[in-house]
C-alpha cells in the first residue's frame, strides 16, 4: 500500500534552491564532441572540465600568489571544473604575448598533455592577442579569471534583473575578443568574392559571419541596457518609498562567501539559500527587522564581491551596488576563518568606494569565530577592536550584533512630547514603527508620549504636542 501521509515539514526557500542547484551536473565526455556552429561563450562552458591553472606572481609575497591561486582554484570548482594541476611563475609583469614566458608555455603544454587537461585557467584578465597566442600554443581552450567568474555568475543568476546584468557582462567581454572557430566562422552572409553574377550592389565578400555576430551582440547589448534601465526605474520608486517612510536601510556586504546570506537568516529568519560556494548569492534579497523599541530597519543581502571583480560585473550591477551607496549602514562581513581576511576586507572596500560607498557607515562583522584558531581570534580583536564577532552558524554573538547594528542606525532627529487621542492608533503606531519612543503614558485625553521622529512625522505630531505645564 502506498504511503500517503503528508511530509512533516516544508522545505525553507533556501533548501529548495540549493536542491536545484545541485541537481545539475556537468557530463563527463563533452570534451570529445565535435560542435559545427556554437559561440564562443557555448563553447567555453562546454569544455570546462578538467583544467590546469597558470598564474603570474608580480608582486606581493609568496602568501598572496598562493592565496590568489588557491582562490582560483575555488572558483574553478564552483564553476563544475576538476583542478588537475597549477603553475605559478614569478615575473616583473605579465608578457605581453602569451601571459607567462616562453619557457612557461612549453612547461604548461608538457603539464596538459601529461594530465589530459583539456582547459588552462590564467589567473588574471587576458588581453585578445594573449589569449590567441596561448590557444595556439598549448592546443586546448584558454580562458581567463574575468570569463570564469562570468561563467559562474551566468549559473547563479535567477531573477530576471540578474539574468539581464550577467548577460550584459558576458557580451561586453565577448564582443572584443569574438573570432571564428575554424571553418564554421569563415562561412559569407551573401555576395560573390570577385567578378560574380550577383548583380549590382551584391558583388563582393557580403557580410562574414563573424561580423554578423558582432553586429547582433551589439543589438543585444542595447536592448539589455534597455530593460535594465526599466527595472532601476522599478527598484528606485521602491526604493524612494522606503525613503518616503523614513525607514532605515542597511545593507550587508562583504567578500563571496564570508557568510553574508547566514548572517542574514540569523538575524531574520529569512530563509535564504546558504551554500560553501563561491558566489551564491547573486540576487539581492531585502527583509524587514525591528529594534527592540520596535522601530522598522530593512536588511539586504548583496552579491559577493572578489579580488579582480571584472569591471564588466561591476559596470552590469551598478544598479544593485548603488543600493548599498543608498543605505544608511553597511554591514561588512569578513570571514575570520580566511587566510587572509585582511586582504579581502581591502578588496571590498575597493569595490565600495568605486560604487560611491564608501562614505556609508561600517560596522564590522567578523563572521565564522567557532571555527578559527584562539590564537589568529586574538590577533583579529586586536586588529578590529570595533568589530563584532559571530558565528552565524552557532548563533554566538548575534544578540550583540542586533545591538551594534541597533545603536549605528541613524537617529531620528527631532524631539516631541505629544498627546495623541485614542482614535489616531495609526499615528501612534506610525511612531513606534518610525521612530523612537522615549516615555510612554496613558491618560484619559490619550497616549502621551515623549517621542524622537524624523521632520515628516514631526509635522504630523504638531497638532498634537503638549502644552508645558
Amino acid at each position: 500500500m502506498l504511503n500517503h501521509e503528508p511530509p512533516t515539514g516544508s522545505p525553507s526557500t533556501g533548501e529548495l534552491d540549493l536542491e536545484a542547484r545541485q541537481a545539475l551536473r556537468r557530463v563527463s565526455g563533452l570534451a570529445s564532441t565535435e560542435l559545427a556552429d556554437v559561440t564562443d561563450a557555448e563553447y567555453r562552458r562546454l569544455r570546462i572540465e578538467q583544467v590546469v591553472l597558470v598564474g603570474v606572481w608580480t608582486e606581493g609575497t609568496p602568501e598572496d600568489a598562493e592565496n590568489s591561486m588557491a582562490e582560483l582554484a575555488a572558483l574553478a570548482e564552483t564553476a563544475g571544473a576538476l583542478v588537475v594541476d597549477g603553475l605559478l611563475q614569478r615575473r616583473s609583469k605579465p608578457d605581453a604575448g602569451t601571459f607567462i614566458g616562453a619557457g612557461k608555455v612549453r612547461e604548461v603544454t608538457e603539464t596538459v598533455e601529461a594530465l589530459g587537461a583539456d582547459t588552462v585557467i590564467c589567473d588574471g584578465e587576458l588581453s585578445p592577442g594573449q589569449l590567441i597566442a596561448l590557444e595556439k600554443a598549448i592546443n586546448v581552450k584558454v580562458i581567463d579569471r574575468t570569463a570564469l567568474i562570468l561563467d559562474i555568475f551566468a549559473q547563479h543568476a535567477k531573477s530576471s534583473e540578474g539574468k539581464a546584468q550577467v548577460e550584459l557582462a558576458q557580451l561586453q567581454y565577448l564582443l572584443p575578443r569574438l573570432r571564428g572557430w575554424g571553418q564554421a566562422m569563415s562561412r559569407q552572409a551573401g555576395g560573390r568574392a570577385g567578378g560574380g553574377t550577383g548583380g549590382v550592389g551584391l558583388r563582393g565578400p557580403g557580410e562574414t559571419k563573424l561580423e554578423t555576430d558582432r553586429r547582433r551582440i551589439r543589438a543585444r547589448v542595447a536592448k539589455l541596457r534597455r530593460d535594465l534601465a526599466k527595472l532601476t526605474v522599478t527598484r528606485e520608486t521602491k526604493r524612494d518609498s522606503r525613503t518616503r517612510n523614513r525607514v532605515p536601510g542597511v545593507a550587508i556586504a562583504g567578500y563571496t562567501n564570508a557568510g553574508k546570506s547566514s548572517v542574514l537568516n540569523s538575524l531574520t529568519d529569512a530563509g535564504i539559500l546558504v551554500q560553501d560556494a563561491l558566489f551564491a548569492t547573486l540576487d539581492t534579497a531585502t527583509r524587514r527587522s525591528r529594534t527592540s523599541e520596535g522601530r522598522e530597519y530593512t536588511l539586504s543581502d548583496t552579491v559577493g564581491f572578489v579580488r579582480h571583480l571584472p569591471h564588466q560585473l561591476v559596470e552590469a550591477f551598478r544598479s544593485t551596488l548603488e543600493e548599498v551607496a543608498e543605505s544608511d549602514l553597511i554591514l561588512h562581513v569578513i570571514d575570520g576563518s580566511h587566510a587572509d581576511p585582511v586582504g579581502q576586507a581591502d578588496a571590498v572596500r575597493e569595490v565600495l568606494a568605486e560604487v560611491g560607498a564608501d562614505e556609508v557607515p561600517e560596522l564590522l562583522v567578523v563572521n565564522k569565530v567557532d571555527a578559527v584558531e584562539p590564537d589568529l581570534l586574538l590577533q583579529l580583536r586586536s586588529d578590529w577592536p570595533d568589530a563584532v564577532f559571530v558565528s552565524a552558524r552557532t548563533g554566538e554573538g548575534v544578540d550583540k550584533l542586533r545591538d551594534a547594528i541597533e545603536r549605528t542606525l541613524p537617529q531620528p532627529d527631532v524631539t516631541l512630547e505629544v498627546c495623541v487621542p485614542y482614535v489616531r492608533g495609526d499615528l501612534v503606531s506610525r511612531v513606534r514603527s518610525r521612530g523612537e519612543v522615549l516615555s510612554t503614558e496613558h491618560r484619559g485625553d490619550g497616549t502621551a508620549m515623549t517621542v524622537r521622529v524624523d521632520a515628516a512625522l514631526a509635522g504630523e505630531l504638531r497638532p498634537f504636542v503638549r502644552q508645558s505645564d
